[in-house]
């Protein structure tokens, strides 16, 4: 039995989502490989060589892999399926991208968005919005996974770096006629910590009025706490920012160490995706707001005035900190 991890990559840097993906695969057992496919992508594979509880690192190293094509991932995934019981991914863009291809050209039906490992074919993944928890037992040969990240403790990292093998296009040729390409990627630039990895996230809802009051009242708290910035789908539908900064079963799901969520409601869209949260502190003005059944503290008050005060009191606090005695 043996694992293979999707790596996943910028081709110069692995993201952290790869090391929790490993960590859930520690729990299925068996010998772990990453497959790092991409364009002058060498140093990814050095990082994910260092990951611990990782035996080997598969390199696939091409101008084809350049835009991570799903298309021609899904290929080269499945032409190595026959050496591994179980292939794992992150539940991110790249992951339910790839993944569903892969279970697909294998005839074998994927097991999405795990969140506990029970046995090497038996895995729980969250239904109904997160509401239920359903146990999924598997009977097919090679089982296509997708991890909620979230739900797993990062892999730490291991000073013996795992051997590095480079493989070849797999039944790939190079005239390959795919059928759909990457135009172009717009990537969002921020000096806050992207949303998925924060330690502090705090989120807007439509309570905030307009674009305008999202950020004046939001970035600056966010900076205070050194946290990212999140929004409820009803935000981002208002036009209020983009939907990069969405939380929720349509968005991005987070579990940070501490969330706050101001003027949200608390749809259960919502808190599907941010309820693994250590802790979740409220601020709205409607103290029969849902977001209060699952708020560790909730801040019944005008948020107007209330963000603003708490924004103000780190600040002072901070200060104080800095000031030599």
């Amino acid at each position: 039995m043996a694992c293979l991890i999707i790596a996943e990559h910028d081709n110069s840097t692995l993201h952290t989502v790869t090391a929790h993906v490993v960590a859930a695969a520690k729990q299925i057992g068996g010998d772990i490989h990453i497959l790092v496919a991409g364009s002058g992508c060498a140093s990814v594979a050095g990082q994910a060589a260092q990951t611990d509880g990782v035996s080997k690192v598969l390199l696939a190293d091409s101008t084809q892999y350049a835009d991570q094509s799903p298309e021609l991932l899904a290929e080269l995934i499945t032409g190595k399926m026959a050496d591994y019981s179980h292939c794992l991914a992150a539940a991110t863009s790249l992951g339910k991208s790839v993944m569903p291809r892969v279970a697909a050209l294998l005839d074998v039906a994927q097991i999405s968005d795990i969140v506990r490992v029970e046995s090497e074919n038996t895995f729980v993944r969250p239904i109904y919005a997160g509401n239920a928890l359903t146990t999924v037992c598997s009977s097919d040969e090679r089982k296509i996974i997708t991890v909620r990240t979230t739900a797993f403790e990062a892999a730490g990292q291991n000073p013996v770096s795992a051997p590095v093998e480079t493989v070849e296009n797999i039944g790939i040729p190079e005239t390959h006629q795919r059928k759909s390409k990457v135009i172009s990627r717009e990537l969002t630039q921020s000096k806050r910590p992207e949303l998925g990895a924060a330690k502090v996230v705090v989120s807007g809802g439509r309570g905030l009025g307009n674009a305008g009051n999202f950020h004046q009242l939001l970035e600056p708290l966010a900076d205070k706490l050194g946290g990212a910035i999140g929004a409820s789908r009803a935000a981002v539908d208002a036009g209020f920012v983009s939907n990069d900064f969405q939380v929720g079963q349509t968005g991005k799901i987070v579990a940070p160490q501490l969330y706050i969520a101001i003027g949200l409601s608390g749809a259960i869209q919502h808190v599907a995706g941010m309820k693994d949260s250590a802790v979740v502190v409220a601020i709205n003005k409607d103290s029969e707001a849902p977001i209060f059944q699952v708020a560790d503290y909730g801040l019944v008050a005008d948020l107007f005035e209330a963000v603003p005060a708490l924004t103000a009191a780190l600040t002072a606090a901070l200060d104080q900190e800095q000031t030599p005695v």
